[in-house]
């Protein structure tokens, strides 16, 4: 998948889910007493019936979102490209694995935050646990298929196995043990890259918010695992997870750091040596946190998608180590 157009999907499935999310809490009636109290972060409710105007709310919004980001990417990407009949595209080397990291990410947050929506909607928790996994998997999957028809990119199976991947950790998890225990989370840190800045803001963005969603060299993706959730018997808290890490820096194009600008100068920074980094940090899980306030308990279920700043140690390829007091 070509990398420009990836960084626009990643960011419209980040929007829709948080949109979703949003839209969605907005409707509930907390003040009612014949209505389900529902949050995000820990769904309860007062009738085990299924709520068809709230159904039919989530389906119509669900709906709408997905058919108005396809819509939006054909006219953005697909139509300045020719079509051509289906064929595949190996990309698996492409930006050190950071982009699968990135769809896994992608497909496992709309997985769980799908499968709630669902439940707050009144389906039986296994019912929506399987809709919000297909969910995940299906809206990045199609956009693969749609890949495969046009001449610019093709059908990645490294994409598809990294979509995979991260609707069956959400499904697995739930269908095991009834829970989240290890989750796919994200932090970001701003790179300063002097005088390749143009280079940069060509690739990643001038601006933070994009650079957040589109700079590899400043992403890191994390395993969040709850202790306390593999040993309920121990006295680690409910709320402190232990968080492994993977990252790669100092990456100037896809395969390599060599590219060719639009008047056809080519550049070469092989001198710039890439890397991956391997770390390990603490993590809070937010929806351990306990609090009475709805609307705290759905934010922490919406930010617990990023992993919070800890002290973090790392090694990477170069076979360098480094210890950070706070990393972001």
């Amino acid at each position: 998948m070509g990398y420009l157009k990836q960084k626009a999907i990643k960011s419209t499935t980040i929007l829709n889910t948080f949109i979703l999310c949003f839209g969605i809490c907005s409707t509930i009636n907390v003040n009612g007493q014949d209505k389900e109290t529902v949050n995000l972060g820990s769904i309860t409710s007062k009738s085990s019936l299924v709520d068809k105007k709230k159904m039919l709310i989530l389906g119509t919004v669900q709906v709408g979102l997905w058919g108005g980001s396809f819509y939006s990417l054909n006219k953005a990407w697909y139509a300045n490209f020719p079509r051509t009949k289906f064929h595949r595209y190996n990309d698996w080397k492409e930006w050190q694995h950071m982009d699968k990291a990135g769809h896994a990410w992608s497909t496992y947050q709309i997985s769980e935050h799908t499968s709630k929506l669902w439940q707050w909607a009144g389906a039986e928790k296994k019912k929506a646990v399987v809709i919000g996994s297909i969910s995940g998997m299906a809206y990045l999957s199609i956009i693969e298929i749609l890949d495969g028809y046009s001449d610019k990119w093709g059908f990645s199976i490294p994409d598809i196995m990294a979509n995979t991947s991260g609707a069956a950790l959400y499904l697995g998890q739930e269908l095991l043990w009834n829970q989240q225990r290890i989750s796919i989370k994200l932090s970001y840190h701003p790179v300063k890259y002097g005088v390749l800045s143009g280079r940069a803001d060509e690739l990643f963005g001038s601006g933070q918010v994009e650079k957040l969603l589109k700079d590899y060299n400043g992403q890191t993706y994390w395993a969040s695992i709850n202790v306390k959730s593999f040993f309920p018997e121990s006295r680690f808290p409910s709320w402190l997870n232990l968080a492994l890490g993977y990252g790669a820096e100092r990456m100037l194009g896809g395969y390599g750091n060599t590219w060719t600008d639009a008047s056809g100068s080519i550049y070469s920074r092989n001198d710039i040596l890439r890397y991956k980094k391997f770390m390990i940090s603490a993590d809070v899980d937010l929806t351990k946190i306990k609090t009475k306030n709805k609307v705290l308990k759905t934010a922490f279920s919406l930010v617990n998608v990023l992993k919070i700043p800890a002290p973090a140690f790392s090694i990477n390829t170069k076979g360098k180590a480094d210890f950070y007091g706070l990393y972001f």
